[in-house]
């Protein structure tokens, strides 16, 4: 079966344009309502929201959704995506929303739902979701509508687990650290947490108007953390991503710290202390090859899945790994969290630096990244990667490479895009293979 509404991660678009639409929400709220109502109990739903305009629209909706069929509804109002995940297996709800499009412009909106363990929901539950958004679903009797309620404690409940993740005697007194809350969903519980810890905190980022979420700020907008760290001389900057699932870290001289170091510093750290399990870490093919190499020189394991978050807890769970990530920031700690959780990947960072009592940029840069280069190429339609061009292209390049570096070409999941990346020891190699495959792309799709 097709999708039509959900892609890689939940149901995403641009606000009032496709799919992300006031009534697409309700619909989704009653087709996830009616799927998540099992058993005679009074069943729960709990939904946060970034800081988006258009997180209103679509958190009424959702209300108008499953409160149509029967489900209660708790509002946590602006909270990151692991806090939602969190609570809905907290407070034994029968599903979770979080109301986000992460690191994308205002413009968008999205909708992630998880399960009653709060994990996001498996392949078959979408689908079964999605079946159900085509048919005309029936409404509870009018005595068993649901109630909607909001509460106020839920900020306070999230920077409680986070700080629950560090040992209780640690302490962060001491270090100046800018955190950039990317003006979304963690701007007011990171800034809190990293206070009440002892730290001095420099918040930036934290002004939401409804429109200005990731704009020039947050991890995919790096100058303004490093301009700040630089100009507070900060002993290091964090930055989070809208929804605050992805972190990414500068160090005092305003060197990006990103998300391979982070996994190689966490993963290292925990190996030492007996608590990393599975043997390894899991990472998705786009790690750099560095990242591989260090981990092995600590008798550990590097597994590669898909692009995404997703692809690496299916890979964590399924290994009984509980470190994981992507390059991009995503961090995956399933001793603390469900989902990707920035800010607790934080706290194990922050933790690792009071613990070595060094700088930043001594403590976090454990690897020289091996040259890697992704290029995109654009293509109007069609299926490049199966001319027997491109295919001949990639042969001579995985050659070329076999042994001292890698290759990933993967078309992109939400537009006409092929995706080429090598990596190895050679920045003037990596380039002259990735220029090769783009240009046979290139011709094949003309």
């Amino acid at each position: 079966m097709g999708r039509k509404f959900f892609g890689t991660d939940g149901i995403r678009g641009r606000t009032n344009a496709g799919v992300m639409t006031a009534a697409t929400a309700m619909k989704v709220g009653q087709a996830a309502g009616t799927y998540f109502q099992r058993g005679d109990h009074r069943h729960r739903v709990v939904i946060g929201k970034d800081t988006r305009l258009s997180g209103y629209m679509l958190e009424n909706a959702m209300t108008a959704g499953f409160t149509s069929v029967g489900m209660d509804v708790v509002l946590l109002g602006p909270l990151p995506t692991p806090a939602v995940a969190m609570l809905t297996r907290e407070m034994r709800a029968d599903v979770g929303v979080m109301i986000s499009a992460s690191h994308n412009p205002f413009e968008d909106n999205g909708i992630k739902l998880f399960g009653p363990d709060g994990f996001k929901l498996s392949d078959e539950d979408e689908l079964a979701i999605e079946a159900l958004l085509e048919e005309e679903l029936g409404l509870a009797p009018a005595g068993e509508v649901g109630r909607a309620r909001r509460i106020e404690d839920a900020r306070g409940r999230y920077i409680h687990a986070v700080k629950a993740s560090l040992p209780h005697n640690l302490r962060l007194d001491g270090l100046r650290i800018v955190v950039d809350c990317a003006n979304g969903a963690a701007y007011t519980v990171a800034p809190s947490a990293l206070w009440e810890l002892g730290a001095e905190v420099i918040a930036i980022g934290v002004e939401p108007n409804g429109k200005n979420i990731n704009l020039g700020v947050g991890s995919t907008h790096l100058d303004a953390i490093k301009a700040k760290v630089r100009e507070v001389r900060a002993d290091i900057g964090i930055a989070l991503d809208g929804d605050a699932d992805r972190l990414i870290v500068v160090d005092e001289k305003g060197q990006t710290v990103d998300g391979d170091q982070i996994m190689a510093l966490i993963g290292s750290q925990m190996a030492a202390r007996g608590s990393l399990t599975g043997g390894g870490v899991v990472a998705t093919v786009m790690s750099n090859l560095g990242l591989e190499r260090f981990l092995k020189s600590k008798g550990l394991d590097l597994v590669r899945t898909a692009v995404g978050d997703r692809h690496v807890l299916e890979k964590m769970r399924e290994g009984g790994y509980n470190v994981g990530g992507e390059q991009s920031g995503h961090m995956i700690l399933t001793d603390h969290a469900t989902t990707g959780d920035g800010t607790i990947a934080a706290l194990q960072v922050l933790a690792a630096l009071v613990s070595s009592g060094k700088p930043a940029s001594q403590t976090l840069h454990l690897f020289d990244p091996v040259p890697q280069l992704l290029k995109n190429v654009r293509f109007a339609g069609g299926k490049p990667l199966e001319a027997d061009s491109v295919k001949d292209a990639i042969a001579q390049a995985e050659a070329r490479l076999a042994g001292r570096g890698r290759l990933v070409i993967r078309p992109s999941g939400t537009e006409p895009v092929i995706r080429v990346m090598a990596e190895a020891d050679d920045a003037e190699e990596v380039a002259e293979v990735v220029d090769a495959i783009c240009d046979a792309v290139r011709k094949a799709a003309a």
